[in-house]
């Protein structure tokens, strides 16, 4: 059974060494806190290829590092792997957000996260990814799991919805205190097309795609 506690958010049985896929600093801050405040020391791993351009992927990353780093926690960056995220995604780029080029992003930085977790001897691995409202749970689990079974399962993923527990109320409070750079975009181009026809939408006064 898993330990369970009154905000809703369960820490598998036998988790002792996390690591934890951070995609940005925002995302992050809320997860983490509640982590120490809960006798856990994850170890925080930045491994997002899919973010573009080279500029925006780097001012996420010393975001992420800041946090980690104040925090005392080990932080561990990954290659910015463009070229190779574009061709695992080739052939979904007109794909809508929570669409199947989402799915295979998630699966390919989880499968690196689970992989990296097994390298440093950690027995769980979690992501920060199923904090943001934009992202389908669904579809992070499925990406989980099925990282978890590249590895043979020497490193367990832990399935949780950081959005409970007053956790997302919690990381807007942190982007405040912190100062936090604050993207307006989930990560790739693709997205960041979206969200510019989002707003776009918005200004001649309809609802954007994304919800």
């Amino acid at each position: 059974m898993a330990r369970q506690n009154k905000e809703a958010i369960s820490v598998p049985e036998g988790a002792e060494r996390i690591l934890l896929h951070a995609c940005c600093a925002p995302c992050s801050s809320a997860i983490v806190e509640w982590m120490l405040a809960h006798g856990l020391h994850p170890v925080v791993y930045y491994c997002n290829p899919n973010i573009y351009p080279l500029a925006e992927y780097t001012k996420r990353k010393e975001e992420s590092k800041r946090h980690a780093v104040s925090l005392g926690l080990t932080w561990i960056d990954d290659d910015w792997a463009h070229a190779e995220w574009q061709a695992c995604v080739r052939g979904l780029e007109s794909e809508p957000e929570r669409g199947g080029r989402c799915l295979r992003c998630f699966t390919m930085r989880l499968t690196a996260t689970a992989r990296k977790a097994v390298e440093l001897g950690c027995d769980t691995f979690a992501t920060t990814l199923a904090s943001s409202r934009w992202k389908s749970l669904e579809q992070i689990e499925q990406a989980g799991r099925a990282a978890e079974a590249a590895v043979g399962g020497q490193a367990r993923f832990w399935a949780q919805n950081w959005r409970k527990g007053g956790l997302q109320q919690r990381r807007i409070e942190l982007l405040r205190e912190h100062g936090f750079y604050n993207q307006q975009y989930c990560g790739c181009e693709y997205s960041q097309r979206q969200s510019v026809e989002d707003t776009e939408t918005v200004a001649l006064g309809q609802q954007p795609l994304q919800g």
